[in-house]
């Protein structure tokens, strides 16, 4: 393929899910990481698009929200390592919320395994996942449904919210950053993701490299607000998705890093494979109080042991 072809080809998919990372786009042109690099930054001087940590971007600083369809062929690898590295967060018997996305229906396959497990989420799909799980108890939300994420929306999956506690809450979004923490490009699916939020006791993030230093118009998840990020572990050269993540464990998120394969085709990593990494809470946050809720399980308390310089492996990555 020539170079004007691969570029118009890249630009094309760009236009058509709104944020692509570039091993999604490697793996679409068939060629190596390194040139579809070279082939954004051409686009992106031209004005056609804006590079983001790991990827590319619809030009203009906030980008637009995918359909599912979409979203549901991007970093699948790195999807299905975030969501078993998750799973092991949840213990038999809790109850918890679970939003809607690409990332979270993965996690619901897994959690469908834990029982005596009670599950709150305003998705379609999360349900679905969970449907047939005997052990499961699933308790949908009211709501208007979004068919674009086939999620249930609006004042009624609001209202349904109320006065319930659970706790923890595993949330996706479009967008992370240490400044602003998580949000999403749709202003009825950030309301219900803050109506989910205020029922539980902590937060877990699912959000994969591509998504670290993106900024989208509705805040749902303040960074304050964030106990616990799930991510995968970014490329050696993504410089700035290694700075954003010790942004966000300096203001107190607790890093937990996923092994996935950087191979372009983003094949699948059994979960034997994959590795746990923490950033340690270094403490309650200024003016905040201890979590009424149960406390989230160590990387011990779960049989992985804790490397004793977590940070400086951060601030490796950073260096790299």
């Amino acid at each position: 393929m020539f170079a004007a072809e691969r570029r118009q080809l890249i630009l094309e998919m760009v236009r058509a899910n709104g944020a692509v990372s570039l091993r999604e786009l490697a793996r679409v042109v068939q060629t190596s990481e390194v040139t579809v690099r070279r082939d954004v930054r051409a686009l992106e001087a031209e004005g056609l698009l804006d590079r983001r940590h790991g990827g590319a971007v619809l030009p203009g600083g906030f980008t637009r929200e995918s359909g599912f369809p979409q979203k549901s062929h991007l970093a699948t690898a790195e999807k299905t390592a975030i969501a078993d590295l998750a799973a092991s967060l949840v213990e038999e018997g809790e109850a918890i919320v679970v939003g809607a996305g690409t990332t979270t229906q993965e996690l619901a396959r897994r959690l469908a395994r834990v029982p005596g497990l009670t599950v709150v989420t305003n998705s379609l799909l999360v349900a679905q996942a969970l449907a047939h799980a005997n052990r499961v108890e699933v308790v949908m939300t009211g709501g208007t449904l979004r068919g674009s994420n086939y999620a249930l929306v609006g004042s009624g999956a609001e209202q349904s919210l109320q006065g319930l506690r659970v706790s923890r809450a595993f949330l996706s979004g479009s967008g992370l950053t240490a400044e602003r923490g998580l949000s999403t490009s749709n202003m009825l699916s950030a309301s219900v993701d803050r109506a989910l939020v205020q029922a539980a006791a902590e937060v877990v993030v699912l959000a994969d490299h591509t998504k670290l230093g993106t900024d989208t118009m509705f805040q749902t998840v303040p960074t304050d607000l964030i106990t616990r990020l799930v991510t995968d572990e970014p490329p050696a050269h993504d410089d700035r998705a290694a700075t954003e993540l010790q942004a966000l464990a300096d203001q107190g998120v607790q890093i937990a890093v996923a092994g996935a394969s950087g191979a372009p085709g983003g094949d699948q990593v059994p979960a034997r494979q994959q590795q746990r990494r923490d950033v340690p809470l270094p403490g309650p946050r200024r003016g905040q109080a201890p979590s009424p809720g149960p406390a989230l399980r160590t990387a011990t308390a779960l049989g992985d042991p804790i490397p004793g310089a977590e940070r400086a492996r951060v601030a490796d990555l950073r260096r790299r």
